[in-house]
């Protein structure tokens, strides 16, 4: 066919820099001819541009779901779903609006094993997500942080099947020692919902750490516990009130009074831009115990009081190095 326009005419069945006759059969699924031929009309006059690399790649990535050429873990882990869509979404929020400044990543390892331990705070657990994509953006290694999170979330029809495509599992021994047995980062907030739902008044005061179930599960593995300290998640949604009747109407732990919510409906939903930093902590050494230690109630209180010590004075350190809440 001849173009007497002087236009390119690129054939969708041919791959970039091969030849295919129009007799030829090809049998590749439309969705491999369109990516080969969005990458052909980008080298056509050298290498592909950023915009069709960046096309070709969503392509690539919706050929691999529409034909199931993915894989997930036993726990239910996708992880190209969860860097390519779930951590893309808050990308934006660590970035901009919260300008998260991260410290103390050298103090996480490049490989093996590590329990990362942090204080919980700002309504909506926006703190784990932060701290996920702290370790996946910024990590020389590119880690991927196995949060173990409450069985309230698991409980939710929509937010469930999500939590376990982002690698989320529960809040367990069990599964704590399965992840880290098997060389994953994981991350666990001790503090549960009574650090998350805790009034603003109290904001940077640490909760009880529960019984250390997470101390254990360290002893047992040898995994190294690192302390993470976060500042700025307790102002993005400073809590004045709790609706305690209505929580327990809808099964909720709380259901919180801020400045702006319920006052402003949807919009007072939109999280304060608060400044933050995430430190990670010098790791607390476990291996030299041996697993026998997890069955040492003093020293799994001492070494939980240990970490949660920690975390405490690097928070005070913290406060006094920001400049100010937004700033």
């Amino acid at each position: 066919m001849s173009d007497h326009q002087g236009a390119r005419v690129i054939p969708i069945a041919g791959r970039a820099g091969a030849d295919r006759s129009d007799s030829d059969a090809d049998d590749r699924p439309i969705e491999q001819r369109i990516e080969d031929a969005v990458l052909a009309a980008g080298q056509a006059d050298g290498e592909p541009g950023e915009w069709e690399q960046k096309l070709a790649g969503a392509l690539a990535f919706l050929r691999r779901r529409v034909t199931g050429d993915y894989s997930v873990d036993e726990f239910g882990f996708d992880p190209e779903l969860s860097d390519n869509v779930l951590a893309t979404m808050f990308r934006p929020l660590y970035k901009t609006w919260f300008r998260v400044e991260t410290r103390g990543l050298d103090n996480v390892p490049d490989t093996g094993s590590a329990l990362v331990v942090a204080n919980h705070s700002g309504t909506l657990p926006l703190d784990a997500i932060m701290t996920t994509l702290a370790l996946l953006d910024h990590h020389p290694a590119h880690r991927h942080l196995r949060m173990l999170a409450a069985d309230l979330v698991f409980a939710m029809p929509f937010l469930a099947p999500l939590a376990r495509k982002a690698g989320n599992t529960l809040a367990c021994n069990a599964d704590a020692e399965r992840l880290l047995s098997t060389g994953e980062i994981a991350g666990v907030w001790p503090e549960g919902f009574k650090g998350i739902g805790k009034p603003f008044s109290e904001r940077y005061k640490l909760q009880r750490f529960g019984r250390g179930g997470f101390v254990s599960a360290a002893l047992r593995t040898g995994a190294p516990i690192i302390p993470c300290s976060i500042v700025g998640a307790e102002e993005i949604y400073p809590m004045v009130g709790n609706v305690k009747s209505l929580a327990r109407l809808v099964g909720l732990p709380y259901v919180p009074v801020t400045p702006t919510f319920p006052l402003l409906g949807l919009l007072g939903m939109v999280p304060l831009p608060s400044k933050w930093i995430i430190e990670f902590g010098e790791p607390v050494e476990t291996a030299h115990l041996g697993a026998a230690a997890a069955d040492d109630p003093m020293l799994v209180f001492d070494l939980t009081d240990q970490i949660r010590e920690s975390i405490q004075q690097t928070l005070y350190k913290l406060l006094m190095q920001r400049r100010s809440v937004f700033f």
